[in-house]
């Protein structure tokens, strides 16, 4: 019974450690908002856009 709980514990503790990064990765953003898409990092400067 033991093995099953410190199992369950370890299954528990890597669930938490990945919701949390997924969090922390979302909250910190480096450039543009924080919805982790990536879009609003896109630099156009070198774009030939026609008028």
């Amino acid at each position: 019974m033991q093995v099953q709980e410190i199992l369950v514990a370890l299954i528990f503790l890597i669930a938490l450690f990945y919701i949390g990064r997924l969090i922390f990765r979302n909250l910190k953003s480096d450039k543009g908002c924080s919805s982790g898409c990536g879009k609003c990092g896109v630099d156009f400067s070198d774009a030939n856009l026609k008028k």
